[in-house]
């Protein structure tokens, strides 16, 4: 980092080996849609706060004491949302105010950082010259506005009234917005080639790759040691198909453990009553327990399609071999010696998987998993990360004139 001239601090956690030229850049900031908990974004922004540990963030809301410590230590603008009624459990339903949310808090800096699934991309104050720089680092675009509508806000869900003359309305008005914000971004990276085609798709414009970090750290020194049972860990929502496994392993008569609640666990019970399956559901369970899980499950089961999909990763790093459908990011952090792949998204689909995976057991080796997953680790991320701002930073001669 020493010829770069980006202020990249050394102080307290950051990543050994940067170099510290604090002068050259002074003015960084990070911008995340809410703080509500600690999940993959969150991973990602945690990992850039230890890059960049003095940055201030700008965010929709943020509900204190539910992220980690390197995020929450730092000085955090909220907008008008923190102060609406009911917003700290219910924030979703100010949805149609996001965009007056985000044009209200806007974030300014030398360089800003975005993480964005809803509109953080679009919080952004574009400076008056060319001596700014936003990355947004894309989890995908809004989901229930350009690909999942119909499971987020579709007649099944909401009634056919609130669908067409309510939500429809809604959902058009953000996809206008996000595409009347899209010049405030000067380069997406996006987390996986699924989300970078759909960046494509959607906006018309490319993106860099960059998994995201997992935390692979947790799982140094656990002892691989396999039971008679299959896994599955996943919110209980409808796009990830969780009935999928139940039937499934219903079917082959094999047992099911389900790690995870959400609000379809209602409707997931019955469909293992109904089918007098072998079911477990455990509802939320502390990384050291969830990784014991994952040591002594038999494999992991994911039938539904991600933007990437941290928990797969996850399970290899812990020697769990894992069967998928073969869409989406999961084709990017997978290969046939980690996982087994089955392509009709469906309940025989995977009880095919199970049984390919059931003859061909012995092939997946425990420590080959293990070393595939140390590609996705926290430092390998930073370091690619920070190449490609180094890149973006080099590509813009105004800028990059005032580091030199």
């Amino acid at each position: 980092m020493a010829e770069s001239g980006l202020a990249i601090e050394t102080s307290g956690d950051c990543m050994p080996g940067m170099q510290s030229q604090t002068a050259a850049l002074s003015s960084v900031a990070l911008v995340h849609d809410w703080l509500t908990g600690m999940r993959g974004g969150e991973k990602v922004l945690d990992a850039l706060c230890r890059m960049f540990p003095d940055a201030p963030l700008w965010t929709l809301l943020y509900n204190q004491g539910t992220v980690s410590e390197r995020i929450a230590k730092r000085v955090i603008h909220q907008s008008f949302l923190q102060h609406c009624p009911f917003a700290k459990n219910r924030y979703r339903s100010y949805l149609p105010l996001f965009p007056l949310f985000a044009e209200t808090n806007k974030a300014h800096g030398t360089l800003v950082i975005s993480t964005s699934h809803a509109v953080a991309k679009s919080m952004v104050r574009r400076g008056k010259s060319e001596n700014q720089l936003h990355i947004c680092y894309l989890h995908t675009p809004m989901r229930y506005a350009w690909d999942l509508f119909d499971e987020y806000f579709g007649a099944s869900r909401v009634g056919i009234i609130a669908s067409t003359f309510i939500y429809k309305p809604i959902i058009r008005m953000l996809q206008l917005y996000d595409i009347w914000t899209l010049d405030r971004v000067d380069l997406f990276v996006a987390n996986s080639s699924y989300v970078a085609e759909r960046v494509k798709r959607i906006y018309d414009r490319d993106a860099a790759v960059l998994p995201p970090p997992v935390d692979i750290s947790r799982f140094a020194g656990t002892e691989r040691k396999p039971e008679g049972w299959y896994l599955i860990v996943s919110a209980l929502v409808p796009y990830k198909r969780v009935e999928h496994g139940i039937e499934a392993c219903a079917k082959l008569g094999r047992r099911l453990k389900i790690i995870g609640s959400g609000p379809e666990m209602k409707k997931l019970r019955r469909i293992a009553e109904d089918m007098k399956a072998q079911v477990d559901f455990l509802g939320f369970v502390p990384d050291d327990i969830l990784t014991d899980y994952y040591c002594r499950a038999k494999a992991l089961l994911f039938p539904g399609i991600e933007d990437f999909g941290i928990v797969p990763v996850e399970s290899i790093a812990a020697g769990c071999p894992v069967l998928a459908y073969a869409k989406g990011g999961i084709l990017d952090s997978m290969n046939e010696r980690t996982a087994v792949f089955y392509t009709e998204q469906s309940a025989r689909g995977l009880m095919g998987a199970m049984q390919d995976f059931e003859i061909r057991q012995g092939e997946f080796s425990a420590s080959e998993l293990r070393r595939h997953a140390q590609s996705f680790s926290e430092e390998s991320f930073l370091r690619s990360f920070e190449k490609i701002l180094l890149q973006a930073i080099a590509s813009r001669k105004p800028l990059r004139a005032a580091l030199d």
